[in-house]
Parts: structure tokens; C-alpha cells; sequence
């Protein structure tokens, strides 16, 4: 497949750049989209999101005590003190939006042929997986309204539950394609190679993300029903999660650009030095003390000491000359920056497993195409998935053996029986399990359940303006100029107290 990525590469930077006008520019008219053969526009789309997913989260990864700042650098004021602006982070607006308009154009297109109903399903699917994104972090968003520019220049905004309701009822529609079948989109499919019973359990998984959402906060009954009507086809877990590989190049035997996203970021370059995000991100004091204080082997996978010291860093908001330097803390260690051609992670084996165990816990029926009989079961399932996925032991055997001795641990969020609360424990190995990658992910569902128990304040920084991180984020300065009439309508945005609809 590797012949895809050169191609794709040219094709859709329009989609990760972040720097074009707006969302409304890429596209004339969305009932006649510019020509594209399918199979390109798919593979395209997916490298996109995936780019996406991986790279541009990485503020929610030191939110998230992953990682924090180097005594390097001088303190980002954004990232630090949480003084963010309607410029800051929100390049994914444009970088979603634009690659929304990819899967909205093959969706469009493959709808007019009958025989391409899979890559109508993909594309449906992949929607409301970017969509998910933008109303998890901006609430109501254009969504309706949002591909129709010659009739809706200034598109009006959505209520983001009525949004959410539809995500059901579009992932339903994508199953009965899918389910029904068509041209097999094969290796243009960088995902699952064409396997469309793999594409309906991601489509059960977006489901019971979308229930778990909402469960703490505003539960919804009918998302809970509507799980029932497409379990027996099951969902993503420790055997089969989404992850996608366009053949991604190792740039140190090519030279090239086209290195796994989260590694081009997080990695090293094509002469073997540290990239400006692997030098800038330093190991989190509060990470590590769990870590060892849990007898957590993955403690030397997730960080990479620098030479000579042991794995030691800083402590999020640090001023002054308590800040260490690089040549004292630890960087993204080896079980995270595995290799240039490593997959992107879309959705992980162990975060399915997690949200498996949430709610087989809480009661949620997941039906009959539930992949484990217990919560205990996926809750291990789960810690089993990180430690052979952050190659804790030389095999996956021996992974998967570390892994029983540490949750055979009778300790609380570890060892099952030991943990009273149990939805506590969950979210805790889920975030444990979602270093780098799964920033964004961590971050939500902490915002939805208050797990894990994170240090008050948050930033040590005394010019920190809240304790907290925020809890969503503002519309961009380009959407206010552009859209100026539907941002007004959703009033005064304050990211600390105005919350999603689902936050706790």
C-alpha cells in the first residue's frame, strides 16, 4: 500500500494545513463535487483524520499531566496559564472541517452510484467521527447547513444534542450499506482493507461512545436502545480496533516526510534528532509518581530517560530554576514512539476495551455483540491491550504476562477486587492507556467523570488565570469574521464555565 501515501500526500495537504481562509472555500457546490476517483478520495480522507488525531492535541496531552513543560523553553502562556485566545488551538476547526468536506464529497458522489454503498458507509462513519471532535471541544458547530455554501454562505449552528442524535441515525444508516455491500474499496481503504464487518464494529464503537458521553451528565435513552439494534455485530476490542497505515516511510532509511503522524510529531527527524515536539515535551512529575508508585512497568515506555539519569521531570506550571532541563528529564520513550512506520490510532484496543467495561459496569446493554462477559473481563482486557501496545515485554507474551502480574495487584484503580470505585478505576487505566495518542480522549473523559483525581491547581504557574484547564474552547477569529451573524447567536462564550452539553 505504500504506493498510496506519495499520491495522497499531494493530494489532500490542503486538509492538515490549518491555514487556509475556511472550511466554505474548498468547496463550489457539494451536489457536483469536483472529480476524484473514490478510492483515492478515501484513502486521502483517512490519512487526513488520522493526521489529525494524532497530531493535534498535544496541549490536552500536558493538560492531562502526559507531559509538561522543559526548562528549555520560556513558559507558553496558552499552555501554561491557560490565557487562551479565539487563536489559540483552534487550527483543528479548519483542519476538520476541510477534511469533512473530503468524506462529505465521496459521500455525495458514491450516494449517485449505486455499487459504491461501502464508501458511502466509510464516509458516513468517518463523519461523525470528525464531527464528534468539533462538538466535543466547540459545542454547537455548524452541521446541517455546513456543506451547502451557494445556499447557506453563513451557515447557522446546531444544537450540539441534536447533533448527537443524529450521529445514531447516521451510523445506523452506514451499517445497513455496509451491511449490504457494494464495490469493496480494498486497499484504498488504509483502515481495515476493505473488511466492512471491521468498519460496522467501529461504527457499534462510535455508538457507545457517543452513549458513554452522555451517560454521566445527560443520559439518553433512545441512544441506549438504538445499541441493541446493531450489537449483534459487535464492536472494536483487544483482537480489532481501528488504526490506519497508508504505508507510512522510515525517514531515516528514505528521507522522506511521510513518517507515522504521531512519530513525525513526537519522534525524531530524518538525521536522527529529537523533533521540536519531542524536545519541547518533557516527562510529568505526577505521571511518573503514579506510575512507580503503582509498580507500573510501563513507566520505562512511556518515557525515555535522558542519558545517564534516571527517569525523572517536571511538574506542570513550573517556574524559575526548579524547571529542569532536557538534559535532566525524560522525553516520549520508546513504547510510544515505536517506529517511523508505526499505525495511527484512530481508536485503540485498549480504550475499546475500556468503554466495553464502562458499560457492561453501569448497566449498559451492549447486547449480544458484547466481546466480554464481565467488566472485570474488559477492564483487563484493557490493561493487557496497553502493555502488549506499549511493548512492555520483549513479546507479546511476555507483555501480556507483566500485565496479569500488575493488575493481579491488590491495589485501588489496579487490582479489580481492590477497587471500590469501580468506574474510577476504568477511566483510570483508560488514561493511563491513552498517553500521546488518545490526548484528546483523556481529556474528555475527564471532563465527563472527574477521573483521574488531577493536582489543584492544575498549573503551578502564578500567572495561571484558573485552577482548572478549560473545559471547551473558543470559535475561531476566522469563523467569527466569517460567520460573524451565527457565532453571535451562541452568546458569551467562557471556556472555563460554558460547558458541552454532556460535561459533568
Amino acid at each position: 500500500m505504500k504506493k498510496y501515501i506519495l499520491i495522497i500526500a499531494v493530494f489532500f495537504s490542503i486538509g492538515i494545513s490549518g491555514c487556509k481562509k475556511d472550511y466554505l472555500s474548498l468547496e463550489v457546490n457539494p451536489n457536483n463535487p469536483s472529480v476524484s476517483p473514490p478510492g483515492l478520495t478515501l484513502s486521502g480522507a483517512l490519512v487526513v483524520a488520522a493526521a489529525i488525531t494524532n497530531q493535534s492535541y498535544s496541549q490536552y496531552g500536558a493538560w492531562m499531566e502526559y507531559w509538561t513543560n522543559s526548562g528549555n523553553f520560556v513558559p507558553n502562556p496558552a499552555l501554561d496559564q491557560f490565557q487562551i485566545t479565539n487563536q489559540s488551538y483552534t487550527g483543528v476547526w479548519t483542519s476538520l472541517y476541510q477534511n469533512l468536506t473530503n468524506f462529505n464529497n465521496l459521500q455525495v458522489s458514491a450516494a449517485a452510484d449505486p455499487t459504491l454503498g461501502d464508501y458511502q458507509a466509510i464516509a458516513m462513519i468517518m463523519k461523525v467521527y470528525d464531527f464528534e471532535q468539533l462538538v466535543d471541544q466547540f459545542g454547537d458547530v455548524p452541521y446541517s447547513q455546513a456543506f451547502n455554501p451557494t445556499k447557506y454562505l453563513n451557515p447557522a449552528y446546531d444544537a450540539q444534542l441534536a447533533i448527537y442524535n443524529d450521529f445514531t441515525k447516521q451510523l445506523d444508516a452506514a451499517i445497513a450499506l455496509a451491511v449490504k455491500g457494494g464495490t469493496n474499496p480494498g486497499s484504498a481503504d488504509i483502515v481495515f482493507g476493505g473488511v466492512m464487518a471491521n468498519w460496522i464494529k467501529f461504527a457499534n464503537t462510535l455508538k457507545l461512545r457517543i452513549v458513554l458521553r452522555q451517560s454521566t451528565h445527560a443520559p439518553n435513552a433512545a441512544a441506549v436502545a438504538d445499541l441493541s439494534t446493531t450489537s449483534s455485530y459487535g464492536y472494536l476490542d483487544n483482537t480489532i480496533d481501528a488504526e490506519a497505515q497508508p504505508g507510512y516511510l522510515d525517514l531515516l532509511s528514505n528521507g522522506a516526510s511521510q513518517a507515522s503522524p504521531f512519530y513525525s510529531d513526537y519522534g525524531f527527524d530524518v538525521t536522527g534528532n529529537s523533533t521540536p515536539n519531542n524536545t519541547y515535551y518533557r516527562a510529568s512529575n505526577f505521571y511518573i509518581s503514579l506510575l512507580t508508585n503503582d509498580n507500573d512497568p510501563r513507566l520505562n515506555q512511556v518515557y525515555s530517560p535522558a542519558a545517564g539519569t534516571t527517569i525523572q521531570g517536571n511538574t506542570f506550571g513550573q517556574v524559575g530554576a526548579a524547571v529542569l532541563s532536557n538534559s535532566f528529564t525524560a522525553g516520549v520513550g520508546p513504547g510510544i514512539i515505536i517506529s517511523p512506520t508505526m499505525n495511527a490510532v484512530l481508536i485503540g484496543h485498549a480504550q475499546a476495551c475500556f468503554m466495553q467495561a464502562e458499560a457492561l459496569q453501569n448497566n449498559i446493554g451492549l447486547g449480544t455483540g458484547a466481546s466480554f462477559a464481565s467488566a472485570q473481563a474488559a477492564y483487563q482486557a484493557g490493561i493487557t491491550s496497553s502493555f502488549v501496545d506499549m511493548q512492555v515485554g520483549a513479546t507479546p507474551a511476555a507483555s501480556q504476562a507483566a500485565a496479569a502480574t500488575y493488575y493481579g495487584q491488590n491495589i485501588a484503580n489496579i487490582g479489580w477486587a481492590a477497587s471500590t470505585n469501580k468506574e474510577e478505576a476504568i477511566i483510570y487505566q483508560e488514561w493511563f492507556s491513552l498517553f500521546g495518542y488518545g490526548n484528546l480522549e483523556a481529556y474528555l473523559n475527564y471532563e465527563r467523570t472527574g477521573y483521574p483525581i488531577l493536582p489543584n491547581p492544575l498549573s503551578l504557574d502564578p500567572s495561571a488565570v484558573s485552577t482548572i484547564a478549560p473545559i471547551r474552547q473558543y470559535y475561531p477569529l476566522s469563523e467569527e469574521e466569517t460567520n460573524q451573524a451565527s457565532v453571535a447567536k451562541e452568546g458569551t462564550i467562557n471556556i472555563f464555565t460554558t460547558k458541552i452539553f454532556w460535561e459533568k
